[in-house]
């Protein structure tokens, strides 16, 4: 739905750490790397990205949502996440309030953001 979504982040090093494990089991991966601090992810062959950067500035927490095929992706996303740092908010699981196929799971970033993988697949 979108082209790109850039934000700074106040601890680049944990920040990259994060989104890269986290998005791995999405397919995403690093597209562009600035050195030392910024980087653009997206899936292969993407037309969407993902670019974080370094800043001191405090944004509002975002709520970052990223489509998961099926709900073993968003399974993966959880504990990549978890592994990487991230804070849950919210594990796997049905969201019945949305809709009745919403699975999806919540975790909080280094600074603030809320960051979630969706599939709204039913369970195959």
């Amino acid at each position: 739905m979108f082209d790109h979504v850039k934000f700074g982040v106040s601890d680049y090093s944990a920040s990259r750490a994060l989104f890269l494990k986290a998005l791995e089991p999405l397919g995403v991966t690093m597209a562009t790397d600035w050195p030392p601090s910024g980087v653009e992810l997206s899936q292969p062959h993407g037309k969407v990205s993902l670019c974080l950067y370094q800043t001191e500035e405090k944004p509002a927490p975002l709520h970052l949502a990223f489509s998961a095929e099926n709900r073993q992706q968003v399974d993966a996303f959880y504990r990549a996440a978890l592994e990487a740092g991230g804070k849950d908010n919210g594990p796997p699981g049905l969201r019945p309030n949305y809709h009745a196929n919403y699975y999806a799971a919540f975790v909080i970033g280094p600074d603030g953001h809320n960051i979630e993988a969706v599939c709204h697949e039913p369970e195959a």
